[in-house]
Order: C-alpha cells, then sequence, then structure tokens
C-alpha cells in the first residue's frame, strides 16, 4: 500500500498534548488552525480520541468507557468531552480536510475503565511482573472475585447501538471489589494471546478491563463500530494505540475489514512503544498492513540530549525504524506519553530538539510527526515552543528535495546535502551536525556539491551566523557549525525567499 508520508514531503502534526486545558474548545482551535497547518506544509493532523472516557470532560480519552459517545450523551459527568462535542468534532474534521489535511483518528480498543456495575466472576490472579505466573495467596486460586465487568451506558439508552458488555467480552480486570483488592485477575476460561510483546512474562493485560479481542461477539461490535465511525465521520486514516499490548492477528483482521467496509485505504501508523527496531519488524511482518511510530530513533533522541559528551551522530540512524524500513517509520522527536509526569516520560531537551527535527524533517526517509506542544508551546505541559521548527517546517515544504547525499564519516561531525529538483525552485539544502567544541577554532565540513554548483553562493539560515560560503570550480564548498551543534545552508535565493527568517542575509 502507498504510504500518505513519502508523497510532497508529508508532514504529520500530533494535534494535541496531555495537559490541554479540559474547556471543550480543542476541536473549535483545530478547526481555526486548519488553513494555517496547511500553509506550514501538514499533510495530516493526528487527532486525540474523540470518544467519552472515564473522566468524562477531564478524560484526555485513553480511558476508554464508550466508543460510540462523541460528545453527545451525558455520560460519566458531562456530554462534552474535553475536546467539545460531537458536532464540534465533525467540524473540525470537515475543515481540517477541506484545507486538504489528512485526519487520523486515535483508535483506542484495548481496554475499558468506568463500569456501569459489576459481576461475581471466578478469577485467578497473577504476578504483575510474570502475568503466566498464578499467584499463591490468597488461596484458593481460581476464587471469586466482584469485578467492574457491566457496561451498559444508561446515558446512552441504546441510542446508536444497544450492544452491552459484560465478563465474557473481558479476559482480566485490575481490581476485586469484594475484597477491595488491586491486581491482575485473569478471568476463569480465558488465556493470554501469544503474538503480543513478552514484557512481563506476557504483555497481553494492560489496564481497567482487558477486552478479548477473539471473542467473536467483540470482535463483531468493534467492526460494527469502526465501520460506523469511519464512515460517519470520514477521517482518513488511524493511530493505533497499545498494539505491542494487542493480538497482531486481531489488528490484521479488523484492518482488513476496516478498508473493505469503507473502501478506502485508510493510512494506519501503530503504537508499539519498545525500542527495539527488531520487534517493530517482527509486527510490520510481511504484510506490512501499518506504519510504526519510530520508538527506537525516540530513545536515541532522548539519550543524545541527556549525555552531549557520547553523542554519537556517525550511528544515531543505526538500528532505528527509518533506517530498516524508511516507508512505513513514522519519525517523531517526542509525543504526550513521553512529556514530562507521564508514565513514559522520556522527553527530549530543550536544546537538542532542532537538532533531532532536523533529522526528522530535512531527510527525505520516513514520515515526520511534529508534537503539538513542540510548535507551540504549553505552559500546562511545561513545554516550551521549539523556536526553529517553523523554519524547519519551511525549509522541509519548499526546499528539502532530491537526491540525498550523506557524509556520516565521523562521530562527531556529520552532514547531508539534499540535491534538489526541477519541480520546486532553488531547492536543495545542506544540513551539517556537530556535537565538537567550536570555541578554539570554527568547526568546518567541506563537501563535494557537484561542478554544477560551482561559483554559487550559500547562505547558513539556521544555527550561528556563519554567513555565507561560494562553491568552488570544483564543486566543493567548506561549512562551518558552531556550538549550537547544527548548521542549515540554503542557496542565497532561497534564502532571500523564506518567510521565516532567523538571521540578516
Amino acid at each position: 500500500m502507498a504510504d500518505i508520508g513519502i508523497q510532497l514531503n508529508g508532514t504529520m502534526l500530533q494535534g494535541f498534548s496531555w495537559n490541554l486545558p479540559p474547556d471543550g474548545q480543542h476541536w473549535r482551535r483545530l478547526a481555526r488552525l486548519a488553513p494555517r497547518l496547511a500553509e506550514e506544509g501538514f499533510t495530516s493532523v493526528w487527532m486525540p480520541p474523540a470518544y467519552k472516557g472515564t473522566g468524562g470532560n477531564n478524560d484526555v480519552g485513553y480511558g476508554v468507557y464508550d466508543l460510540w459517545d462523541l460528545g453527545e450523551f451525558d455520560q460519566r459527568g458531562s456530554v462534552a468531552t474535553k475536546y467539545g462535542t460531537r458536532k464540534e468534532y465533525q467540524t473540525a474534521v470537515n475543515a481540517l480536510r477541506e484545507a486538504g489535511i489528512n485526519v487520523l483518528a486515535d483508535i483506542v480498543l484495548n481496554h475499558r475503565l468506568g463500569a456501569d456495575g459489576t459481576q461475581r466472576v471466578m478469577a485467578t490472579e497473577v504476578a504483575r511482573d510474570n502475568r503466566n505466573y498464578a499467584l499463591d495467596e490468597p488461596k484458593p486460586n481460581p476464587r471469586p472475585i466482584t469485578a467492574y465487568t457491566v457496561y451498559n451506558f444508561p446515558g446512552r439508552g441504546g441510542a446508536l447501538d444497544d450492544f452491552t458488555w459484560n465478563y465474557h467480552m473481558f479476559k482480566a480486570v485490575d481490581y476485586d471489589l469484594s475484597h477491595e483488592r488491586e491486581g491482575i485477575f485473569l478471568l476463569e476460561g480465558k488465556k493470554w494471546d501469544e503474538d503480543v510483546d513478552h514484557e512481563n512474562g506476557n504483555f497481553d493485560y494492560l489496564m481497567g478491563a482487558d477486552v478479548d479481542l477473539h471473542d467473536e461477539r467483540v470482535y463483531a461490535q468493534l467492526v460494527k463500530w469502526g465501520s460506523w465511525y469511519l464512515n460517519e465521520t470520514g477521517v482518513d486514516g488511524v493511530r493505533l494505540d497499545a498494539i505491542k499490548h494487542m493480538s497482531r492477528d486481531f489488528y490484521l483482521r479488523w484492518l482488513n475489514d476496516m478498508r473493505v467496509a469503507t473502501g478506502r485505504e485508510l493510512f494506519c501508523v501503530g503504537e508499539y512503544w519498545l525500542a527495539d527496531v527488531g520487534a517493530l519488524k517482527y509486527y510490520l511482518g510481511e504484510e506490512k498492513a501499518m506504519s510504526l511510530f519510530d520508538v527506537p530513533l525516540h530513545f536515541k533522541f532522548f539519550h543524545a540530549s541527556h549525555d552531549r559528551a557520547r553523542i554519537d551522530f556517525k550511528h544515531i540512524l543505526c538500528d532505528t525504524l527509518v533506517d530498516a524500513d524508511p516507508v512505513h517509520a513514522v519519525t517523531f522527536v517526542d509525543n504526550h506519553d513521553t512529556q514530562p509526569n507521564q508514565a513514559l516520560e522520556s522527553t527530549v531537551e530543550a536544546w537538542f530538539k532542532p537538532v533531532a527535527y532536523s533529522l526528522i524533517l530535512l531527510r527525505e526517509a520516513g514520515y515526520p510527526c511534529v508534537f503539538f506542544a513542540d510548535l507551540y508551546g504549553l505552559p500546562n505541559d511545561r513545554i516550551p515552543a521549539v523556536a526553529e521548527l517553523p523554519l524547519l517546517l519551511e525549509i522541509r515544504r519548499r526546499f528539502a528535495f532530491g537526491e540525498q547525499v550523506d557524509s556520516f564519516d565521523e562521530s562527531d561531525l556529520v552532514a547531508w546535502q539534499r540535491k534538489g529538483d526541477d519541480a520546486h525552485e532553488m531547492s536543495g539544502c545542506v544540513v551539517v551536525l556537530s556535537s565538537r567544541d567550536g570555541n578554539e577554532q570554527p568547526v568546518q565540513k567541506t563537501l563535494d556539491l557537484g561542478k554544477e554548483h560551482a561559483g554559487e553562493e550559500w547562505v547558513c539560515v539556521l544555527g550561528e551566523n556563519h554567513g555565507s560560503v561560494e562553491v568552488n570550480e570544483d564543486g566543493e564548498a567548506t561549512f562551518v557549525v558552531g556550538n549550537s551543534m547544527i548548521s542549515v545552508f540554503l542557496h542565497v535565493e532561497a534564502a532571500r525567499s523564506l518567510d521565516n527568517i532567523p538571521i540578516n542575509i
């Protein structure tokens, strides 16, 4: 299948962060932003979960209560979700699509929270660090527990769909009300899926009431809901949450059914949170039914930003998905899970973010995803805006085209050239990265741009103001990079045409 990320320098925006104010206004914000986002070169926006969570209008969306309630029914303490109402959601989707931007819906099918009732069931408590191991205490095991497994959605009253959930549709829960005990309780007659990540013995279970994806009643319901949701909203694709905890076979089957039901390609990117490129390649398999976020690359950025002295630019792209399978890699710097105070906190330090974004925005491989908080700066999240991002986005949109020539021959000094093409006026760029101390003397990198560039003037537009360089008669030029670690050079005429201009040229 084709990948919308490799068309026209496609760029994705993660259109939210964790700590957006719960004011019910975010769908309206995205609708207003749509023309601006298109001008900045975004070709898709990943929107947060649109359905009702257990926290009502305070829920980010991952504590799923009712998939059918898109902010339309008085449930969990509110009609609107954290982001707004169903009508406002649809308006935002339409505004983005009318601006030429694809919309990706966040799909969370692994679990349910906020049950409407309990049931007495038999269950075996298992160890948190080895879900294949049944605990000896308290005995007997299995034993009766009181589990939150009834979901009948009284606030919706059967509107849109009358399916109700009970313990037969779940595999495990995390609380026994009768003994007021937290734990992981595998329900009698159920077993963990094998085609999931094997952390903690088996990582099928994540949280809440774990959905049994291989119960045919459940599967039929998820197909019915998915078909309704995708056709009703008209979104162009999906982002799949927590797939390391979910059966690979389930998603191969469900995505195929969704593509048949909609008659559309449905671009899909999955979140498999593991810094092991081998595991990501295995999950993609031969079918390659989706793309995956490049978690290994994120951790390369994270570790580099926390230990400048040990940065190895020569190998920073090694053992990453964008290196192993660039067509199916969605690259990113940070996201809502990596930001401060979140469960997967691994925030890339602010000083390194311009370098990291240059590595995903100005290279030809991968489909880069920009984090909403990095673009705009959000005080609630304690994340400052990356001041260089508008310029990097403009360079990607207008000039980062053509053949890529890499010079990754030193661990502390690398560069690459995009040669440009005939379809994009004045296109082409040079990027130089260095972790050397440039206080004693400027760090320089000589590149062969080709004799067709002889006599041209190239100008530093990002990094310390290094002025311009002239390409000699043999097509060579020497570029300078300072302690900011990054310099980006454009042809002088391209530089003069920039809308986002950080220096005098």
